[in-house]
């Protein structure tokens, strides 16, 4: 099997890991999950993380033909948007999910009806188990809904991007708890993953360094199933989906939950300027 490069960049601010994808022979690329610097504070967005991953790109040589979402994160805002301006003939991707979670948070946030809710935002809307390449690595999209309805995984020669499905195996499993979450369904989607040879390099796109060590991106299939904390080999669904619940009532939501969810249905863009010229993001009261 053709193997992809992997270079990952990490995001301090919100625990994400990024990934520059090539071929080396082809010289072509995908990026997976970038990421725009958001101040919840200052309402201040900046893009000194990506010019970084842009700087890999250039470093590297390469010509990135995809910006590839694994979802519509809640924990940072999407740079695809950025990036395509900044890569010409670069194609801003996610799963056809994407429709069924711009019609559950259009209402949230009150978009009206001229907010189209087709993926008509991104360039493709990946089918369940699409097949694609980089270069003349092959591809393929694998559907992993759960922690949200569009959550998809990118098999890219051995190399998984699992999204937030599956994280370190000391970190376990994202939430289900977010509308359109299910735990059930997280615990099949995970068991699809664990189907892959064992060998399969596994890139999660968060890690928060539990117990206080350096945050990490790459672990195997075959660790995750022997090691995961929250599922492993072993662990039945009835299990996973009680330890999900419980653990998710206790959490707190994201801390930039309600301002990533409204740009990453926009593809990364921001909100068009009002009147005055200046963009605003929406505070939905007690939706949540």
């Amino acid at each position: 099997m053709r193997k992809a490069t992997v270079k990952p960049h990490y995001h301090d601010q919100t625990g994400t890991w990024s990934y520059l994808v090539s071929d080396t022979e082809t010289g072509r690329a995908a990026l997976v999950d970038p990421v725009l610097d958001f101040d919840p504070k200052a309402g201040r967005t900046c893009t000194t993380s990506a010019e970084k991953l842009l700087a890999s790109v250039r470093e590297a040589g390469v010509q990135v033909d995809w910006i590839l979402e694994t979802h519509a994160h809640a924990d940072h805002l999407s740079a695809g948007h950025w990036f395509k301006e900044k890569l010409p003939g670069a194609k801003l991707a996610i799963g056809q999910g994407i429709r069924t979670v711009q019609k559950t948070f259009r209402p949230i946030f009150n978009l009206g009806d001229h907010f189209p809710v087709d993926g008509s935002q991104f360039d493709h809307l990946f089918a369940d188990d699409e097949v694609f390449s980089i270069g003349k690595v092959g591809a393929r999209v694998i559907p992993v809904p759960g922690h949200t309805n569009d959550s998809v995984a990118y098999l890219v020669g051995d190399a998984l991007f699992t999204g937030d499905s599956l994280f370190m195996p000391d970190g376990g499993t994202a939430r289900c708890d977010f509308p359109g979450g299910d735990a059930a369904t997280l615990y099949h989607s995970i068991h699809r993953l664990f189907s892959l040879p064992d060998d399969t390099r596994v890139f999660v796109c968060h890690d928060y360094g539990p117990g206080g060590r350096e945050p990490r991106c790459e672990t195997t299939i075959g660790e995750q199933k022997r090691s995961n904390i929250h599922v492993r080999i072993g662990t039945d669904e009835d299990q996973f989906v009680r330890m999900r619940t419980e653990r998710d009532a206790s959490l707190d939501m994201p801390t930039l939950i309600l301002p990533s969810v409204q740009v990453n249905i926009r593809a990364g863009e921001l909100p068009e300027p009002e009147a005055n010229g200046v963009r605003y993001l929406k505070l939905p009261i007690d939706q949540l």
